[in-house]
């Protein structure tokens, strides 16, 4: 059987700065899938939050966030130079802007908020129906898509995931600190794994894929080869 002809959904889950969305584009691509980012979703929210003063370090506007969840719109639009769909909030491009250490700081709080869960949840469920998918998150194994043929479940340590945050943003230019980057990251880990809606938990049936000491090649061959098993069955 060619392994292009059936179609599976992938699920990767984890922990931030594992590398999910890289493994993931890397994925769709071979195989011709639709990828979708469901951190940028978070991330998103996060954003339109941020720039309607719903949320802060000090403060947030819950039950303003979910009276306004009606006005948020998202849309993933491919971008063929750059091989990967980009995370368009109400028809504008904020690829970058959700990116940044702000956003970073603010997205579990937001995350936590069941109404925001179950309305981007509702939607990553719309996409992947008709399978050929590679979604990854923090709960697509365990509440989205619990019937994936594939479930990935990534970590690493707290250092070596700061360590790759923080050459990613100085390269992209943003002024920020290894220490502030350690903080954040373990700061996230408690809140996506204590939260009371779909907290970050390993899904029975997921391979757990530690890439502490892996390079992107051989991570990527290793996953590739799983997914070509399946397939092929």
């Amino acid at each position: 059987m060619n392994i292009l002809i059936k179609k599976i959904t992938i699920a990767i889950d984890g922990f931030s700065s594992t590398g999910k969305s890289t493994i993931a584009k890397q994925l769709a691509k071979k195989l011709g899938y639709i990828y979708v980012d469901t951190g940028a979703m978070y991330r998103a929210v996060t954003l339109y939050a941020m720039q309607n003063n719903l949320v802060s370090k000090e403060n947030f506007s819950i039950k303003k966030l979910i009276k306004d969840l009606d006005k948020i719109n998202l849309n993933f639009k491919y971008n063929e130079e750059l091989g990967f769909a980009e995370m368009f909030l109400n028809d504008v491009n904020v690829e970058k802007e959700i990116r940044t250490l702000a956003v970073s700081k603010l997205v579990s709080k937001v995350s936590t908020i069941s109404e925001v869960r179950k309305k981007l949840v509702a939607q990553q469920k719309l996409i992947g129906k008709n399978k050929g998918l590679v979604m990854d998150g923090r709960d697509i194994g365990t509440v989205v898509f619990k019937d994936a043929e594939l479930k990935l479940f990534m970590t690493a340590s707290a250092k070596k995931r700061a360590l790759r945050r923080y050459k990613e943003l100085l390269d992209r230019g943003d002024d920020v600190s290894y220490e502030e980057i350690l903080k954040n990251v373990e700061y996230r880990d408690f809140i996506d794994s204590t939260r009371e809606d779909s907290p970050l938990v390993q899904a029975e049936d997921a391979i757990e894929f530690d890439n502490s000491n892996m390079g992107l090649e051989e991570q990527f061959e290793r996953i590739y080869n799983l997914v070509q098993n399946i397939i092929s069955k």
